[in-house]
């Protein structure tokens, strides 16, 4: 395999991927093959994860089969060693994400929660946010196209309970009205763009990487 061929395979690896089927999430979720897609950043064998992880050949390439098998982790090129072949893998992303699709019924629609000052609407609102916008993106790829998205962050250090309120207050209303200026139903050529606001308490420190998101950056 020539080196521009091995570069163009590395290129493929996508700054995030999705997960949403539950059999591909019970193969992410092991600590040892969270470990080994960190190592898997660069290309490398299951000899140099080995040598690493301190576990035997073997045992790594139970794992990476496993990886490669769900897209997980993608071959690259056959390194010859002395007398023997190793197969070099690496990551297929930098990141993943394991959507709430891979929760199948346990993924609870926000539409059942009804009180939208609730941690537990903004979570539920968050996670169909990441299906909707997984399939978008999905169908974007497909048809060749980008996909128009904003996010927006900032952090806001309020004064007391009642200015919090009177923020949110003034919030909501500003939106209603750019909605209303902007909102157009007899847009026949128009296209619906769905907005998510949310706030919630900053943590002082700054947060580990939650249970179902694994950051390998």
């Amino acid at each position: 395999m020539t080196k521009e061929l091995v570069k163009s395979i590395i290129d493929c690896v996508i700054p995030l991927q999705v997960i949403q089927s539950p059999e591909v999430a019970s193969v992410l979720l092991k600590p040892e093959r969270l470990k080994m897609l960190e190592f898997l950043r660069e290309p490398d064998s299951a000899t140099g994860i080995g040598r690493k992880m301190n576990l035997a050949r073997q045992s790594v390439n139970y794992h990476l089969r496993d990886l490669e098998k769900h897209g997980l982790v993608r071959f690259v090129e056959n390194r010859t060693k002395g007398n023997c072949v190793e197969r070099v893998l690496q990551a297929t992303a930098r990141s993943y994400v394991v959507s709430p699709a891979a929760l199948d019924r346990l993924g609870q629609d926000p539409e059942t929660l009804r009180d939208r000052f609730s941690s537990a609407y903004l979570v539920q609102a968050a996670a169909a946010a990441i299906q909707e916008v997984t399939r978008a993106r999905e169908r974007a790829g497909e048809a060749g196209k980008p996909i128009a998205t904003l996010t927006l962050e900032a952090d806001i250090r309020f004064r007391s309970a009642e200015e919090r309120a009177s923020f949110a207050e003034e919030l909501t209303a500003s939106i209603a009205a750019l909605v209303a200026k902007y909102h157009s139903d007899s847009a026949a050529d128009g296209r619906t763009f769905r907005l998510l606001l949310g706030s919630y308490p900053k943590l002082s420190e700054p947060a580990g990487p939650a249970a179902a998101t694994v950051n390998l950056e």
